[in-house]
């Protein structure tokens, strides 16, 4: 359960800010999106991999 404490004179709006900053940390909303349909394990892993080959490519422009 998330809890977000509204400090007096905060706006709403900050507030609800917060909330969802702290509710996407928690990783529900991604869960559920992963869980809606069925993907094989090797799936999974490709596309790690292939994230991990993008993440290095992007690494390596900025160091040179």
């Amino acid at each position: 359960m998330i809890i977000v404490n509204v400090k007096e004179g905060e706006s709403l709006d900050r507030a609800l800010k917060r909330f969802k900053k702290k509710f996407e940390k928690t990783g529900v909303l991604r869960e559920l999106r992963s869980r809606q349909a069925y993907e094989k394990r090797s799936v999974t892993r490709r596309i790690q991999v292939k994230k991990a080959i993008y993440k290095q490519s992007l690494n390596q422009d900025l160091a040179n």
